[in-house]
Formats: structure tokens, C-alpha cells, sequence
């Protein structure tokens, strides 16, 4: 079967346009002034932790863009196998990152809008998931994003999603940003082996966060 590539969008239509909810707990975490306005100086970003059946300790990168509208996840060996000869312990991988983002004085940041981008090899029969939610430490509110793959395919995948609200990180020059994944592939009737996967030896294989700036 011919390999294709399959673009999956979810959006939220009240999305970018609609008033900000911000939940920073109280007047004295500061706020966000206005939206969209002109990036400051860089953001630096540090993985502290990372844990999980899908990125062991250093398999897992973080960089900002150079523009510093937001930043890429890579992995290098994030990959969930069923049926055939995988173990049963492989249908599920998981990824539980958390990032130390550095943002410059009286500035904030929230995560805008997020693409995921993997590769799949579902035989007849076989489904794939992948899921990720991502949130502030100590805020109340996040996103995820849930997307269901059905075989036969092979190719690459891609999933992109707008934040239904705006959750602003409190202005408190560093704060840590978890980011969870996910990726579960049942076998279902079928036969042999069928995968998801993000790996950065694939290719332009990744989870790219574009952030929404404020003034605190």
C-alpha cells in the first residue's frame, strides 16, 4: 500500500478571538495586559524531569524557536507496537515531560495552539491513539488533545489544535510547563504487527507549542 500522509485539524472557533480567561489565582500572581504584542527578549527553556515507557532520561529534547514563538519537542524513541510479535507492554507508551521555561521580566506566556506530528503503520483491523495534555504547575486550567487513527494506514500523521482558553503562566519569571503523551495502539482482528510512533529519526517528527505573549 502507497504511504499517505493525512493532515487531522480539531478548532476551536471561539479560539484566539474570544475575550481571555486567565486563572492565576489571585491579583498578587500578576496579569496579562494585552495579548499578541511584540516578542521580548528570549525565552530559555530546560527539560528538569522526564519519565515515562516513552522517553527514557535524555531521549527527549526541548528547543525554543528562533524566533521565540514558541518551542519543539523532540523524541527519540517514542513508539507503541501491538500484535505480531510486540510485548504486551509496548501497546502503551507514555511520555511525562517537565519543562523549566524562563520568561523575561514583566512579559507572560501561554500555549496557543499545538501540532503533533508522528508516523503509523495500522494494518486492517488495528487502531492508533495519540493524546496530550499540557498545563502550568499550579494552575488550574490546561489542554489536551485526543485523536483516534484507524487501519489500514501507513504514513505520516498530524494532528493541530487551538487552545480553547488561554491559560497565561503566572507572571512570575519561571514556571514549569507539564507536558503528558501518550500513544496506544490496540491490534484488534488483525495480523502482524502495527505501530505509532514519534521519533525524531523519522523525520520532521515532532510536537511543535506556539505561544500567545501578554505584558504582566
Amino acid at each position: 500500500m502507497p504511504k499517505r500522509t493525512v493532515t487531522l485539524t480539531r478548532v476551536v472557533a471561539a479560539a484566539l478571538a474570544a475575550a481571555l480567561t486567565i486563572p492565576l489565582g489571585g491579583p498578587a500572581q500578576g496579569a496579562p495586559r494585552a495579548n499578541g504584542a511584540t516578542t521580548p527578549a528570549a525565552v530559555t527553556l530546560e527539560v528538569l524531569a522526564s519519565n515515562g515507557s516513552g522517553c527514557a532520561p535524555g531521549t527527549a529534547t526541548v528547543t525554543a524557536d528562533a524566533d521565540d514563538t514558541g518551542f519543539r519537542v523532540r523524541y527519540r524513541d517514542f513508539v507503541a507496537e501491538a500484535g505480531g510479535g510486540a510485548e504486551p507492554v509496548d501497546r502503551r507508551k507514555n511520555c511525562q515531560l517537565s519543562v523549566l521555561v524562563n520568561i523575561p521580566a514583566g512579559w507572560t506566556v501561554a500555549i496557543a495552539e499545538a501540532d503533533y506530528r508522528g508516523r503509523a503503520h495500522l494494518r486492517h483491523g488495528a487502531t492508533g491513539l495519540h493524546r496530550t495534555n499540557y498545563y502550568w504547575q499550579g494552575s488550574s486550567g490546561g489542554d489536551s488533545s485526543n485523536q483516534s487513527f484507524s487501519g489500514p494506514f501507513s504514513g505520516a500523521w498530524s494532528t493541530w489544535d487551538v487552545a480553547p482558553v488561554l491559560h497565561y503562566a503566572p507572571c512570575s519569571g519561571q514556571r514549569v510547563l507539564n507536558i503528558n503523551t501518550e500513544l496506544r495502539v490496540d491490534s484488534g482482528d488483525s495480523t502482524g504487527t502495527s505501530s505509532m510512533s514519534m521519533r525524531s529519526s523519522e523525520g520532521d517528527v515532532h510536537t511543535l507549542f506556539n505561544f500567545s505573549w501578554g505584558h504582566c
